[in-house]
């Protein structure tokens, strides 16, 4: 009997399945749902039960998170240039082992000294664990592919806050906090581990790469790579961009829960809206995959930063409500969402993919000292002069990164013009 022909479709999935990149955003996108689950988002249903049981300051126990991503900043550029050598397989392995320690270390916890001792830690496996190290991970994986893996990965991790926020909350109510990082602790070894190693293994072919060349049309749209001054001068404006915009997320990562509550909201209320600030995330990144997917990068960015200062602009001037709460949330997770995926496809636009681990090291380092200074510096604004205050502030470095990226895709097509 002769065999019928395959459907195309068929030939597509079954390429898509096989495909190095394929294993590698699904093992990377349960990770990161982990990660940032358990560590920097982790405080922000675990801060005030560990402050209330210590008798900490808010400040205090912030500080902690403040004190993991100064580290995390200070070793980025090194971490960058491990990936670039020793490959994300093997930094990415590590650092679940190094996470799991250090959310044992702080489950463990008795005075400040070893509280932020532990989060010192952690700020190791956090850069060698979080978007910046997975992103840089997933361009070794697939250089062909960098841009659509890039947002494929963030459809999972924006996740990272519907899942772990109710869980933390629930966990903490039935067991405690310190019992809630130990459980913490056991998944990222159990579950992340085997997935950075077995999930890393494998790197598209020269054939897979000319195949995904020639069907993806955006591969082709973004221009030549930044050489020179013009290199030098795009790094230090997106730099700017993404700095200004740390103040913003790295603040609201730990304190959105507490500033809705702050609106009037009760406790399980304010979860449930904050919540859905990774639902929002994954529509906003949906867009980018879909309706968006043959835009560059730089036009995805101006989007995704102009409905920062806009949230905020919500929130300020809509009054205490649950409806003004949910808009906030929906167009703040929106924003966050497409903000992650700039941070890794402007990069590989501008830049190209040869030493992109290095490039995104650079430019995280001072995203991550500012996000590491902000919910630090939230805490002491609400405490001394309110809420108020502090969302002027988010409102005004949204503003200033808003401002940074229309500057940057203005210079960017007049020299496009040019060449």
């Amino acid at each position: 009997m002769q065999e019928r022909p395959a459907k195309p479709g068929s030939a597509s999935l079954r390429t898509f399945l096989h495909h190095p990149a394929t294993a590698a955003i699904l093992a990377l996108g349960i990770t990161q749902i982990v990660a940032w689950g358990t560590t920097l988002y982790a405080l922000g249903v675990l801060g005030k039960p560990i402050a209330a049981e210590m008798g900490w300051s808010q400040s205090l126990v912030f500080g902690g998170l403040t004190v993991g991503l100064l580290v995390s900043s200070a070793i980025s550029a090194y971490v960058g240039r491990l990936i670039d050598r020793q490959g994300g397989q093997f930094a990415m392995s590590v650092g679940s082992v190094l996470m799991a320690i250090g959310l044992v270390l702080l489950s463990l916890v008795n005075d400040p000294y070893t509280y932020l001792a532990a989060w010192a830690f952690l700020g190791i496996s956090m850069r060698l664990c979080l978007y910046d190290a997975a992103f840089a991970a997933l361009v070794q994986v697939t250089p062909s592919r960098g841009r659509r893996a890039i947002s494929y990965l963030t459809l999972f991790g924006g996740f990272a806050s519907s899942v772990f926020w109710p869980i933390g909350h629930a966990l903490n109510s039935a067991y405690g906090w310190r019992t809630t990082l130990l459980i913490f602790a056991v998944v990222n070894l159990v579950v992340c581990l085997p997935l950075h190693w077995l999930g890393l293994a494998r790197r598209e072919t020269a054939e897979q790469a000319e195949v995904a060349k020639a069907a993806d049309a955006a591969a082709t749209a973004t221009g030549p790579v930044l050489e020179g001054a013009a290199r030098k001068l795009a790094m230090m404006l997106f730099s700017l961009i993404v700095a200004a915009s740390a103040v913003v997320f790295g603040a609201l990562a730990v304190h959105l829960v507490p500033l809705l509550e702050a609106t009037g909201l009760v406790a399980a209320t304010a979860v449930f809206i904050a919540s859905l600030k990774g639902v929002a995330q994954v529509g906003g990144r949906i867009w980018d995959l879909t309706l968006a997917r043959k835009w560059h990068p730089i036009d995805v960015g101006r989007v995704s930063i102009a409905f920062m200062p806009l949230s905020f602009a919500v929130l300020m001037l809509g009054g205490a409500s649950a409806t003004t709460a949910f808009l906030f949330v929906v167009l703040f997770g929106i924003s966050n969402g497409l903000v992650t995926i700039m941070r890794g496809a402007v990069p590989l636009a501008l830049f190209g993919p040869k030493g992109y681990g290095e490039v995104l090291g650079i430019l995280a380092t001072p995203y991550l000292l500012l996000a590491a200074l902000s919910p630090l510096g939230f805490a002491v604004v609400v405490e001394r002069f309110g809420y108020g205050a502090a969302e002027a502030i988010m409102l005004g470095a949204g503003v200033l990164s808003f401002v940074g990226m229309e500057v940057l895709s203005h210079w960017y097509r007049r020299l496009r013009a040019t060449q």
